[in-house]
């Protein structure tokens, strides 16, 4: 299955309506130091997730010499690399496990007032998605950046009721209960 992401056109629109509208957390900064003749140099890299609250999300990596253009850059890629995740009400339609190198993450859907049950990495990725209840465990590596990828890894995987319907054989309303 092929996975949506957002095109140019509505990137540019995104850009152009103001940043305001997306939710940007910045998971993880990490400070790297390069050993040199003169001594060390230091630069830095910014793990950051960008939703629009609304189903859609995008995560990336920026380093740069100095931290707000290490997250602007990581902003700027996460944009870029958005794609659509199907939401059922304020909670995901099946449960579905993502992995990522060493890091494996198990998501849960929730009924209504259950909240967000995740970690911090986790955590981050779900609300920048748009959803409201939802279970989740990570299993295996703690790894930010592999237990994002592997949240990722999981979202992009979920089905509409509708599709996994018809591969059931039964109706939407019949797994939505």
């Amino acid at each position: 299955m092929a996975v949506k992401k957002t095109n140019r056109r509505q990137l540019e629109e995104l850009i152009q309506s103001g940043e305001s509208q997306l939710i940007e957390k910045v998971v993880y900064i990490n400070r790297v130091a390069k050993v040199v003749k003169g001594g060390r140099r230091f630069s830095f890299s910014a793990l950051v997730v960008v939703g629009d609250g609304n189903g859609q999300v995008g995560a990336a990596l920026g380093k740069a010499n100095q931290v707000p253009d290490a997250i602007r850059k990581g902003r700027e890629r996460a944009m870029k690399k958005m794609f659509r995740v199907p939401i059922l009400e304020t909670t995901i339609p099946h449960d579905v496990i993502g992995k990522s190198g060493a890091g494996i993450v198990l998501l849960k859907p929730a009924t209504i007032g259950t909240g967000v049950i995740a970690g911090g990495p986790v955590r981050a990725v779900v609300e920048a998605v748009g959803i409201r209840n939802i279970l989740t465990k990570c299993l295996g590596s703690s790894n930010p950046h592999n237990v994002i990828h592997a949240t990722l890894d999981g979202l992009k995987k979920l089905q509409p009721p509708e599709r996994k319907a018809a591969w059931l054989g039964t109706t939407a309303e019949e797994i939505v209960e």
